[in-house]
């Protein structure tokens, strides 16, 4: 890391430490995510193509398809259990997105606080005796000062486009499972 950097996160105070762990939890959650949403993980091709072609249910074993199969398997005189299962599957997939919502409104507030109370710091080190700050020493500290709001919005906004992104793609997930839990019931109904 250079000087810079190590300024830029000095600059910031003790509010590093909340801002360090609102881009850890970011970080794990969006690459968490974006590995357990991917397609073989929530619906493989070959169990799709089994389950649109009536073809017998073979292959994607594990997946959040292969559950909701599994399920309405065991339940075929139940349709209402089987579309609460699904559902309930949609909702696990959405597990820690949420978070990321929180995570890119509260990153620049604390930050903000961050700048806040570093422009307090650079304000009452203005001599009493002229009214008028060293100039070297009030810029450097108002740039300091403003690192926080930096670190806060460099947080904030991979995490409103990893939330955006995984949002749209349980959405996008969701639809064709709904599409597919006709045909899955549908064949329950025909057995």
């Amino acid at each position: 890391m250079t000087i810079a950097m190590i300024e830029v996160f000095k600059g910031a105070g003790l509010l590093i430490y909340p801002l360090g762990l609102c881009s850890a939890v970011a970080v794990f959650i969006i690459c968490e995510r974006a590995y357990a949403l991917r397609q073989g993980a929530v619906m493989p091709h070959d169990l799709v193509n089994a389950v649109v072609t009536g073809k017998p249910l073979v292959g994607g074993h594990h997946s959040v398809l292969a559950r909701i199969v599994d399920f309405a398997e065991e339940h075929k005189n139940d349709e209402d259990a089987v579309k609460a299962f699904a559902r309930l599957e949609i909702n696990r997939m959405e597990r820690g997105v949420p978070y990321l919502d929180i995570i890119y409104a509260a990153a620049p507030l604390i930050g903000l606080t961050g700048t806040v109370t570093g422009l307090l710091q650079v304000f009452s080190q203005i001599a009493p005796d002229t009214g008028l700050p060293d100039p070297v020493n009030f810029t450097k500290g108002v740039a300091l000062a403003l690192s926080a709001t930096v670190i806060g919005l460099t947080i904030a906004i991979p995490s409103l486009v990893g939330s955006g992104y995984l949002q749209r793609k349980i959405e996008n997930y969701a639809a064709q499972l709904d599409v597919l839990l006709e045909r899955i019931l549908q064949r329950g109904r025909s057995s």
